[in-house]
This record gives structure tokens, C-alpha cells and sequence, in this order.
């Protein structure tokens, strides 16, 4: 069954696109059978796929209104991983769906039918704690949280804290971190490691170890309708994206091997019995 991600952030500009575009043409490589959902109506993941937001006629909007099948609306992209493509459109269905009933499932709902086709299923969210967001984090296992090692992004990991704990009571009670994602790091700046230290103090395992730099070749490759790992895989950038898919892998065979362990005495009881 998929592991469904969420990559979010209420706060904008941090590298949320990026890392979602990026590990899951990574996951791709290793191989993995990976979906990326564009729930930004930016649609920059979209763009970012080497998909035109502007030429598409069936995207998640068709999807989250019910006016189209998931199946119909995904296409291929050319980095090996499918993608479920998203554009300005969203901005209209995000107000259409305030007055439906079960507007924050609608994701969940339409996901349902693909968990058994893919091993990971991403989802790059608005910068904004929207009903899209409420969304992604209703239909996810887990949460990427990217963050700039800044002052402004202490701050805002309290309120992402208080927004999975209001979502774990009323709508996802097993959403949980998947990781904390230190991006456009510098090393020179004495802050970007004070925070870095911070973080690591906060969240401790939780935070990844893989530290995504500030790099050309990692800026670029959106121009080109290219993930990182598809534009300049011996990149800094490139690297960073490859290793993040490593540990995303560890931790699922880490889970996968502890529901496993705690399935055996049951077996064994049953057995008994």
C-alpha cells in the first residue's frame, strides 16, 4: 500500500515545490512506482514535471469536484513517475467545495482506488493552512516539513505543531512527521547553524540528516521542465535530493519491518489457540 506524504509548510518560499518535485523523481530512480500530486494552484510542481499547467483538460480540480476519475486525469512525466498535474483552476474549486459536505475528504476519497498502484504518493500543498491543505493532510500517512534555518521558521514550526495537532483530533488522528527538511542551507551563516542546532534540539530524529544547500544547478532545473536528479544528478543539489530518498526509504523499511514484528505474536497466538 502507498505511503501517502504530504510536503508542507504554512510558511511560503522555503522549498516546498522543490523537495516534492525532487524526491519523487529521486524515489523514481531507486525504482520506486511514485505519484506526485500538485494541490498548489501555482501549479508549479506541474511546470516543474515538464507538464504545460496551461494545456491540461482533466487535472485534480476534475478530480476533487467528482467530475472526473483520478485514473483519467494522470499523466506520465518523463522522469518516471506519474503525476497528477494542477493549475490556477484550484483557486475557483477551493471556494466551490466550502458549501459540500466532506470537503476536507475529498482527496482521501478520490485516492483510494490508487493506494495499491504506487509505493509513495506525494503531495506538494499551497503555502497556506487552505482547505487544499486540509486536504492533503487528511488523505497523508505523514508530513515533510521544509524548512529554512532562519529566525521567522522557529515561529512557524510552533503553528505547524498546533495545525497536526488539531488535525490529529478532528480529522487524521495518525498524521504524523514524517521529517523536518533543512533547505537552502548555508553553511557560512553563524544563524542558518544556530537554528539548525535548534531544530535538532526540538525535533531530534525527526529531522532529516540530509541538508539541502543553496545551488545554481538546483535553481535551474525548473526552466527546464526537469527535477534536479533528471537535470544535473552529481549536482550539490542533486546529491542532497538522492540522499533525502534514501533516508524516506530507511524510515519505511524501518516501519515496514516493525509492523512485522508486532504482527508475529499474534500469529503465534492464534496459532496456539
Amino acid at each position: 500500500m502507498a505511503r501517502i506524504i504530504a510536503v508542507a509548510n504554512q510558511k511560503g518560499g522555503v522549498g516546498k515545490t522543490t523537495t516534492a518535485v525532487n524526491l519523487a523523481a529521486a524515489l523514481a530512480r531507486t525504482p520506486k512506482r511514485v505519484l506526485l500530486v500538485d494541490l498548489d494552484p501555482q501549479g508549479n510542481a506541474t511546470m516543474g514535471s515538464g507538464v504545460n499547467k496551461r494545456e491540461l483538460e482533466t487535472t485534480v480540480c476534475e478530480v476533487l469536484m467528482g467530475e472526473s476519475a483520478i485514473a483519467d486525469a494522470i499523466v506520465r512525466t518523463g522522469e518516471d513517475y506519474d503525476l497528477l498535474p494542477g493549475n490556477i483552476d484550484l483557486t475557483a474549486v477551493e471556494i466551490e467545495l466550502m458549501a459540500h459536505d466532506g470537503r476536507e475528504q475529498r482527496l482521501k476519497v478520490a485516492l483510494v482506488p490508487l493506494v495499491g498502484n504506487y509505493d509513495f504518493i506525494l503531495i506538494d500543498c499551497p503555502p497556506a493552512l487552505s482547505l487544499l491543505t486540509l486536504n492533503a493532510l487528511t488523505a497523508a500517512h505523514s508530513i515533510i516539513v521544509p524548512m529554512q534555518c532562519e529566525y521567522y521558521a522557529l515561529e512557524g514550526v510552533s503553528a505547524l505543531l498546533d495545525t497536526i495537532a488539531g488535525i490529529n483530533q478532528r480529522l487524521n488522528p495518525t498524521l504524523e512527521i514524517e521529517g523536518v527538511l533543512r533547505t537552502m542551507f548555508d553553511v557560512r551563516n553563524n544563524l542558518a547553524n544556530a537554528v539548525s542546532a535548534e531544530l535538532t534540539n526540538h525535533f531530534g530524529d525527526k529531522v532529516f540528516r540530509t541538508i539541502v544547500p543553496r545551488n545554481v544547478r538546483l535553481a535551474e532545473a525548473p526552466s527546464h521542465g526537469q527535477s534536479i536528479v533528471g537535470y544535473d544528478k552529481a549536482s550539490r543539489g542533486g546529491i542532497a535530493y538522492l540522499g533525502l530518498a534514501g533516508e524516506v526509504l530507511r524510515r519505511q523499511r524501518e516501519r515496514d519491518a516493525a509492523a512485522k514484528a508486532a504482527a508475529q505474536p499474534a500469529e503465534r497466538k492464534e496459532t496456539i489457540a
